[in-house]
């Protein structure tokens, strides 16, 4: 019998931390066998997320103080807070080094730390990880991902922009100083911690704009499109707080160039992701909706005329707690650990 991987999740008390265990305990070939929380530790995974109560789970335990070498874990997901995970993983690879870990934080995904200390407020703490540190979206950088002990998983806005643009701004098809990011998420993208300003009776009933101008993931896009274009790439990109509890929807303008029409567009986008198993580009003139990919590992793209020659607007849809979390994560260990990359994240959209 093929021995199972064993697993860790650093965090499992919140959404994304819950999220990656749902996605586990349906994978053939891993075993769970460390679970940690802060303000949750001592209690079973069924007290704080009752959907597990049917599941063997282990008894969520404090992050200080755990023998790496002893857990013997092959892999370990981070779904710790920014600013927290480069010294955790910085500490566990001192002592573990060959484990393999994907981190759903923002700790390593910039490859500038300077960028990183500008755009999170604190100084990069592992920078002597940062440079092996792979992006860990998987369409754009695949192979690149299997040979690596540490993945850093994209975030949930950055990954339903790059997907449709990236093929795009490689391709030379689209104007560079001309792309505007509109994108929608549900609730859960702003964590589980109880604050005032994420009440029922604060968010519901609206929809609102945040962090305009000014948000972290900006970076993350000009890192990611800069180096796809081989040039300097700036967008404009505005997020925007939706009273849902999960889903992405990425609204995005651009023009054309050298005569590519939106029909051009899309057919280099069919053509690019003809078969990816996770991004799914519809017939021109559809557009995707969040429930559409709700619960699953999909991307939906669509593709649709401006009214303004050569202008396209693309929209896209992922779940941000799957696609744009733990389900690329999954998707990262699968490669990293040599299993076919589908495995455990077939799921269909619960839709209704």
């Amino acid at each position: 019998m093929t021995r199972l991987a064993k697993i860790g999740v650093l965090g499992a008390s919140g959404y994304t931390g819950s999220e990656c265990v749902r996605l586990l305990l349906r994978h053939p070939q891993v075993e769970i066998a460390l679970l940690t929380a802060d303000r949750k530790a001592g209690q079973e995974m069924r007290d704080v997320f009752p959907q597990f109560s049917p599941y063997t789970l282990p008894k969520l335990v404090p992050l200080d103080g755990l023998d790496w070498p002893a857990l013997g874990l092959d892999l370990v997901f981070c779904a710790l807070p920014h600013a927290t995970t480069q010294t955790v993983i910085k500490d566990l690879f001192a002592r573990a080094p060959g484990m393999k870990v994907v981190d759903l934080s923002a700790d390593f995904r910039l490859a500038d730390t300077a960028a990183y200390a500008r755009w999170y407020g604190d100084a990069h703490h592992a920078p002597e990880l940062q440079g092996e540190a792979v992006y860990g979206l998987v369409e754009i950088y695949r192979e690149r991902i299997k040979k690596a002990r540490l993945v850093a998983n994209p975030g949930c806005y950055t990954s339903c922009a790059q997907l449709p643009l990236v093929p795009l701004i490689k391709a030379g098809a689209i104007d560079l100083d001309e792309i505007v990011i509109d994108a929608k998420s549900g609730m859960t993208g702003a964590g589980r911690a109880a604050r005032e300003n994420m009440l029922f009776s604060e968010v519901s009933e609206g929809f609102h704009a945040y962090g305009v101008g000014h948000h972290r993931h900006m970076a993350e896009l000009d890192q990611e499109f800069s180096a796809a274009a081989g040039r300097q790439v700036t967008v404009t990109f505005t997020p925007h707080l939706v009273p849902m509890n999960r889903g992405i929807l990425s609204t995005i303008y651009v023009r054309g160039l050298a005569g590519r029409s939106p029909q051009d567009l899309h057919a280099l986008l069919a053509k690019t992701y003809g078969g990816e198993p996770f991004v799914h580009v519809l017939p021109f003139g559809e557009t995707p909706q969040t429930r559409h990919v709700r619960g699953s590992n999909m991307t939906f793209v669509g593709v649709t005329a401006d009214r303004i020659a050569p202008r396209a607007i693309i929209v896209a849809a992922l779940d941000n707690l799957v696609k744009g979390a733990a389900g690329q994560a999954v998707q990262n260990m699968n490669l990293v650990l040599g299993f076919p990359e589908t495995t455990g994240l077939e799921q269909v959209a619960l839709f209704p």
